[in-house]
């Protein structure tokens, strides 16, 4: 009879750190309990006997404070080179039951190290591909603690700092506390097309995870990493807050944006002047959409969907600085307090300042 057909998966990741530090951090207590769970997960404890034969046990909770553990025993540690070890989840985990085997070589290359690592012996294709999720992410996890650069050696964004979606994804970073590097790069550009299925800024890449429309990002953001939540904390706030991101891709962007404000950034009318037409239809579309949002801060306060910051602020924002540095978008607002307000105390905040866009 025949043996069932085993699955594996083998990653291989560079890491720009000595090879002695990325073992470390593999068989370390207090350096394993900061990376050893996927994004969005925290290491609630963690116990290491590291030697041939020693055990290990990590317990990893979700935000929702589901606990998922696992454990093992190392069969070979050859520090700084190998690390061999079984893998067993524990409690009512779908693998439970079932051990495979992971084994790391760590290979010291220019700059840092090549991580290669083989998880074998997977009942079914599934089960390896969803390992294969967890481990990409957690290996994210594992660059942002050793490479100097922090986050900002795994997470880039890809965009143009003009653009007010690229400026939503980079306030939201910034709220987070995320760092991150901005790849320039332009819609339909190679670039945006190996992440952006349909060329679109911004995109952003968390290691080998693409990522892309400005809500999705964002909302990864904020499940994947620390701060404050940008999600509003009732269903009526989340409701609020999903309608106002709704109405900036259906109606403002294309009135404030598209036909506003790039007529004046890259006009198109007779002699290269903007055109007057186009203008005006779009400050007539305008008008409604602002007393909108007037009559909403009005009731809100200084924030669209609740008491504190949220998605809906952060697509709001960008637009209207752009509105209200043209005539006819400075008129109107000039008769819009509440959204003065709101908009005054959004500029004074770090994640508006610090993501100024350079015009030219």
């Amino acid at each position: 009879m025949n043996a069932p057909e085993m699955f594996q998966l083998q990653i291989s990741r560079f890491i720009r750190a000595p090879r002695e530090k990325v073992f470390d951090a593999f068989v370390t207590e207090a350096l394993l309990s900061q990376w050893k769970s996927p994004r969005g997960m925290k290491v609630a404890a963690c116990s290491v006997d590291a030697r041939v034969g020693g055990r290990y046990r990590v317990e990893m909770r979700s935000r929702e404070g589901t606990t998922f553990t696992v454990g093992g025993t190392y069969t070979a540690l050859n520090r700084p080179e190998r690390l061999a070890y079984t893998w067993q989840w524990q409690g009512e985990n779908p693998m439970a039951g079932f051990e495979t085997l992971i084994e790391v070589d760590f290979i010291a290359t220019d700059g840092g190290t090549e991580l290669r690592m083989k998880h074998s012996g997977f009942p079914a294709a599934a089960a390896r591909d969803g390992h294969n999720q967890g481990w990409s992410s957690t290996l994210n996890r594992l660059n942002d603690l050793l490479d100097a650069r922090g986050s900002a050696a795994t997470i880039t964004l890809l965009g143009d700092s003009r653009s007010s979606y690229t400026r939503t994804a980079r306030m939201g970073l910034a709220e987070k506390g995320v760092a991150y590097t901005l790849q320039p790069c332009a819609p339909h550009s190679p670039e945006i097309l190996a992440v952006h299925p349909f060329g679109k800024i911004p995109g952003m890449r968390d290691g080998d995870i693409d990522l892309w429309e400005t809500s999705a990002i964002l909302r990864y953001v904020d499940e994947a990493f620390d701060g404050p939540s940008l999600t509003p904390g009732t269903i009526a706030e989340r409701t609020r807050c999903e309608q106002w991101v709704s109405a900036v891709n259906s109606y403002f962007y294309d009135s404030m944006v598209r036909r506003y404000v790039l007529q004046y950034i890259f006009p198109k009318g007779e002699g290269g002047r903007p055109d007057r037409a186009v203008i005006d239809r779009a400050v007539q579309d305008m008008t409604p959409q602002l007393a909108a949002l007037e009559r909403a801060y009005a009731k809100s306060g200084d924030f669209l969907a609740g008491s504190t910051l949220s998605f809906a602020d952060l697509f709001v924002a960008p637009i209207l600085a752009y509105v209200e540095a043209f005539p006819e978008g400075a008129t109107l607002l000039s008769d819009m307090p509440n959204i003065r307000r709101a908009q005054a105390v959004i500029r004074q905040r770090a994640s508006f300042t610090t993501t100024q866009p350079q015009q030219g």
